[in-house]
């Protein structure tokens, strides 16, 4: 399918990401549907002007009427989800998610679906440190990745549709990876960061440290405030990329420990100037 101008989306789940996909296509004035457990979640996306319509309960016309369904789920109640209500979508429809660890879940939900339906993965990878549909905006697209996770069952049409997605929600940059090669990414850039945050934030448990913090560590620990649910299950998901990635930051951590304890002062300068080198590269475009 192509995204037209009378392009039905539902949005199942409508939390930050959810709320904020929803809010950028309403502003494009495509008919948005949603569905979320909680009828305040619902009430809140229509004071926003965020949905035309929405749900605390499966609609089961709504998803026969759908073209285009965006999942914004924890992975688990993505595939139960799917596992309950696939056999509700029609032929032609497309789906797509937001969840953050692939090859655990891609290829599941892609056997469990009926025929003429077809699964593209993505991973908007936007965020910020609160939840909840009450914080979501398009804005936190701006400047970020979007991440296509294709399998060789899906058709050229649709991976295309699912990246004009990404560039529709205003991202900066869209790529295709296979989910294998997503979920190797993602224990880096994402999961293991998270680790880190925790850690420090775990690691001295001095009183008031919070009176005499700089700016370099509110950066390194903005993500901290960690959502322990959902995480907890995606570092379980995607276990062995995660445990690789701490190996090896444990093992660079090591390098600049020993340089330390040895006064080994070009070493420590070497490793400040890759990372200064490197850290260009990982701006936001503007």
């Amino acid at each position: 399918m192509r995204i037209k101008e009378n392009t039905r989306f539902l949005i199942v789940g409508l939390g930050l990401i959810g709320g904020s996909y929803a809010d950028v296509l309403i502003k494009k004035d495509f008919h948005v549907s949603a569905f979320a457990r909680r009828k305040e979640t619902i009430d809140i996306a229509l004071s926003k002007g965020l949905i035309s319509e929405g749900y605390d309960y499966v609609n089961e016309d709504v998803i026969k009427k759908s073209d285009f369904i965006i999942f914004a789920l924890y992975p688990h109640i993505f595939i139960e989800w799917i596992e309950k209500y696939a056999h509700l979508i029609s032929p032609g429809t497309l789906i797509t998610d937001v969840t953050g660890v692939k090859s655990s879940v891609v290829y599941r939900v892609q056997s469990m679906l009926p025929q003429g339906v077809e699964f593209v993965a993505s991973h908007p990878m936007a965020g910020r440190e609160v939840s909840g549909v009450e914080n979501a905006s398009g804005d936190i697209f701006k400047g970020a990745n979007f991440v296509v996770t294709p399998t060789p069952d899906n058709t050229e049409e649709s991976v295309e549709t699912v990246k004009m997605l990404g560039w529709m929600l205003g991202f900066a940059r869209v790529s295709v990876l296979t989910p294998e090669e997503h979920d190797d990414m993602i224990g880096f850039l994402s999961q293991l960061t998270h680790c880190i945050a925790v850690c420090l934030m775990t690691g001295n448990e001095k009183p008031n440290l919070e009176r005499y913090t700089g700016d370099s560590f509110r950066d390194l620990t903005r993500i901290a405030r960690i959502n322990d649910v959902m995480w907890s299950e995606l570092f379980l998901l995607n276990k062995e990329k995660l445990l690789s990635n701490i190996d090896v930051f444990m093992a660079e951590l090591q390098k600049l420990r020993t340089a330390v304890k040895d006064d080994d002062v070009d070493t420590m300068r070497k490793m400040m100037r890759m990372s200064s080198d490197r850290r260009i590269l990982f701006d936001k475009k503007k």
